[in-house]
């Protein structure tokens, strides 16, 4: 089977749509690969072949920061992408309306790969779940409404949607979570499947980690490893950041991620750092500061670390709640005249937040998530098979223990 994943070319969906390539590759099908050109070294790096998005009218199509603007360039990078790679089946990202209508053209099978926690309507239950943000049902409703615009600006609006019931789905969607992510007593899509954090990053070099290293322990001090996702027009953590590592007896590493203006302050045990992977200096921390995006939260869970989490749009409230309502992550409040610092004394010296994160990453580790994910894929492929085994989706969510 030829396979073009088309994924958002950002690390955190970029990453989970390789590691699901290299084992479908594994398995002898051929995997190509539609990004951006900026992506180039890590594509290789994962050792599959690169069609470049630029090259194909997707200068930004595939940007997790124009997501919402650039559905048509996406639909038409990925058909031209599909066409030249003979693809038989897309993988894509959530959010990505071009390759699902794409697939629609091609009449292909198409698998998303989704984020930590679901995004949209419950197939049953979780109508009591309390919101940090907007609500599952206005997040649905606007996503479909982007949807159908896009579907009208290509030309399918007069064909008939292939999945009438829930476009945003694809053949099947693969959550990347574990159920403890979900409110309790929900019951998700039929076509939505977990799988597991599908974690894979490119391979540091040992200087650029032995740099790190040796920076921190010239401080000496215990490390709180910082990820700042996309900023959506709220209060800056920086003001915050600066007090509660200046002085103190905690140090930080930031990892600047899609955020913009960085504004350490002179003397702050603060190293600032932007880096393809997190892995190893998520190894170096203690505990994780994060605004409950999904890559750091299952960063920080795999290995075993709690969560502090400061939300500020999008998913991040959602996500934020689930890992609260774990019992694995503690809310920062969004005042900015409360200072990190006791809370971060509170959430490092919590021994039941502690275990609770190591249990959650122990069971998101013990299934070979990437196996789960190819075998959907591969099931996709064939109409006649059931993407979601019966198993997997008719189970109630209940609270974790």
């Amino acid at each position: 089977m030829k396979i073009l994943l088309c994924p958002l070319s950002d690390g955190g969906y970029l990453y989970p749509a390789l590691a699901t390539g290299r084992e479908l590759r594994r398995r002898g099908h051929q995997v190509s690969v539609l990004a951006r050109a900026s992506v180039a070294p890590v594509v290789a790096e994962a050792g599959l072949p690169l069609v470049t998005a630029e090259e194909l009218g997707g200068r930004r199509a595939f940007s997790a920061t124009w997501w919402g603007q650039t559905g048509p360039a996406q639909y038409r990078a990925t058909l031209r992408a599909a066409r030249e790679t003979g693809a038989d089946l897309l993988v894509t990202s959530v959010l990505c309306n071009g390759p699902l209508l794409a697939a629609e053209t091609l009449d292909v099978p198409v698998v998303v790969i989704g984020l930590a926690a679901h995004l949209w309507d419950y197939r049953s239950g979780g109508d009591d779940e309390p919101h940090l943000g907007r609500t599952r049902r206005s997040r649905t409703l606007d996503c479909r409404g982007l949807h159908a615009a896009t579907r009208e600006e290509v030309g399918l609006a007069g064909r008939a949607p292939r999945w009438a019931d829930d476009p945003l789905l694809g053949d099947a969607l693969l959550l990347r979570g574990d159920p403890a992510l979900e409110y309790p007593g929900a019951r998700l899509p039929e076509r939505v499947r977990h799988v597991g954090p599908l974690a894979w990053e490119p391979t540091p070099e040992r200087a650029e980690t032995e740099a790190v290293t040796e920076h921190l322990a010239r401080s000496g001090k215990p490390v709180v490893y910082v990820h700042l996702g996309r900023f959506f027009g709220g209060d800056s953590l920086w003001p915050r950041l600066n007090e509660a590592f200046t002085g103190g007896r905690f140090q930080a590493v930031v990892e600047q991620g899609r955020s913009t203006e960085p504004r350490p302050a002179p003397g702050a045990d603060i190293m600032l750092v932007r880096k393809p992977w997190m892995g190893p200096l998520v190894d170096l921390a203690g505990l994780v500061l994060a605004n409950g995006t999904s890559a750091p939260v299952l960063a920080a869970l795999l290995r075993g670390r709690p969560l502090a989490l400061s939300p500020n749009g999008s998913e991040q409230p959602l996500l934020t709640g689930a890992c609260v309502r774990a019992g694995v992550a503690v809310r920062v409040p969004n005042t900015p005249s409360v200072g990190l610092s006791p809370l971060i004394e509170e959430a490092w010296h919590d021994d039941g937040l502690r275990t609770r994160a190591r249990a959650l990453g122990d069971r998101l580790a013990a299934p070979d998530g990437t196996a789960l994910a190819a075998d959907v894929v591969e099931r996709a492929a064939r109409p006649s098979a059931s993407t979601t085994p019966k198993e997997d989706h008719e189970y109630a969510i209940s609270r974790p223990r």
